[in-house]
Parts: C-alpha cells; structure tokens; sequence
C-alpha cells in the first residue's frame, strides 16, 4: 500500500512541478500581451499546481504517519503549497492576475531545486526523533509556512511597486503600465505583512516552547533561531517605520523585499550553509 502512495505522491510531485511551470510561462504571457483567455489558463494551471501539491503533501503525511514538516523535501514540498495558497486567495479576493508573473516563480525555483539538487534518499520519510514528537512542531512549522507564504507575496508586490515606479513616466504600451497603481501594491502588501507578521511571532513563540520541551532550553542561538530574529526584526522595523515615520513607497517596497530574502537565507542558509539543530542538509 505504501508503495502505491508513494508512487502517487512521486506523481503529484512531478504534476506540481509541471503545472507551476506552465502556469509561470503563462503568467508571463499575460503579463507581456494581457490576452484574457492566457490570463485565465494560467490561473487554471496554478490551481491545478495547487492540487497536485495538496494531494502531494497528503500523501506524505499519510506515509510518514505525521505532518510533513520533518526535513528539507517536506519543508519546502508545504512551503511552496503556503505561497500558492495566499496567491490564489489574493488574486481571487483583489484581482491582481499579474501579480502571478512575479510569485509564481518562487515555488517553480523551489520544487526545481528538489529535483536538480536533493537525491531520491533526501526524498524518502524518516522518522523523527522521539525529543520531537510535539504537537508544538505542527503548530509551529504550520505558522511559519502561512507567514512565509504571505512574506513571498509581498515580496513580489514589492518588485511590482518598484517596477512600477521606476517606468511611472512610461508610455502606455510598456509592460509596467498593466501594473496597478503604486498605492495598490503598497498598501496589499502592507495588508500581506500585516498579516503574516503576527504568524512568525507565534512561530518563533511557539518554536521556543517547542524548544525547552525537546532539548531543555527555550533558546540557544542556534543560527536557525538567529535568523528567524534577524527575519522578525526586518518585518518589525517594516511595521514600525511605516506606522510610526509613515514610511511608504519605495523604502517599504525595498523592505519587504529584503525581508523575504532573509527568509529564504533562514531556510537555505541555515539549513545547508550553517549547520546546527534546525538543519535539514
């Protein structure tokens, strides 16, 4: 039976793949010839990327016999399936389809990473030592994924307001000009930090419980711990700077996009850069 869901997965895997890929072309058609019938087979290829990685992450759980939060293939397997779901929400909710062009991208280049650098052995489910079993690691894995999947949307809309402002003076026919106005972008992706803000506070909250119950201290400057302070402290000063010094524009823009590269290092970095007792490498 296993070997059934594990083939199941294996195909929902390369489905996801496929589908964000298709669906980041698409994006980027739509974005350069605004062709409705583009527009709408992109956003059908997203939520079929979007299926294929639920049921994937489904699979996983259902093999492992636990969410599937445990190592790099598994984090960045949720992670991709977090970003995807905030964007669909968002297109959905603000329709802002060309905001897809610039999204889209980060889990096609995350699940591409899995198959050009993790072997089928970094693939395969473990069990997790006895000291991890918590309900706290779902809690706090789950927090960090929806945060970071909101962290990834704004910083897309980031890239959108200073492209946007960049070629403000441009003629209509440009590719900027089918952006919406600075203050759309601005203010969502103020709304996307806003909300995802709070969730990395539980994380790091909930990460420090989970911490003290598995290895008897709720914090040991682990780099993991390090950079997950460093990444609350950028998206704080964003928050501060914007409601205390009314900081807007591009200064946010640069924020938000500084924000999110570090949490890409949080993962990566730390991950396989700067081993310690989060690392997956």
């Amino acid at each position: 039976m296993n070997s059934g869901l594990t083939n199941l997965e294996t195909s929902m895997f390369y489905l996801t793949i496929m589908a964000y890929l298709l669906s980041m072309a698409f994006y980027w058609v739509w974005f350069g010839f605004k062709q409705q019938m583009v527009g709408r087979f992109a956003t059908l290829l997203a939520i079929v990327g979007w299926v294929g990685n639920t049921t994937a992450v489904v699979m996983r759980m259902i093999i492992a016999g636990r969410p599937p939060l445990s190592n790099g293939y598994e984090f960045i397997l949720t992670f991709c399936w977090g970003i995807i779901t905030v964007y669909l929400f968002v297109e959905f909710r603000y329709h802002i389809k060309s905001l897809g062009a610039f999204v889209v991208p980060i889990p096609f280049l995350l699940l591409a990473y899995i198959v050009m650098k993790m072997g089928a052995e970094e693939r395969v489910a473990q069990a997790i030592p006895p000291a991890l079993k918590s309900q706290w690691l779902t809690f706090h894995v789950l927090t960090a994924i929806l945060a970071y999947g909101a962290f990834a949307i704004s910083f897309g809309l980031g890239i959108m307001y200073l492209l946007k402002a960049r070629h403000s003076g441009g003629k209509s026919g440009e590719a900027s000009s089918r952006l919406p106005a600075p203050e759309v972008l601005d203010e969502l992706a103020y709304k996307m930090v806003g909300f995802a803000f709070p969730l990395l506070t539980l994380c790091i909250i909930s990460g420090a419980i989970w911490a003290n119950y598995a290895w008897g201290t709720y914090w040991s400057w682990d780099p993991k711990e390090t950079w997950s302070l460093i990444t609350w402290i950028i998206y704080a000063g964003y928050l501060h700077a914007r409601l205390m010094y009314g900081w807007k524009g591009r200064r946010a823009a640069w924020l938000a996009v500084f924000g999110f590269v570090a949490v890409l290092f949080t993962f990566f970095g730390v991950n396989y850069f700067l081993p310690g007792l989060h690392s997956y490498a």
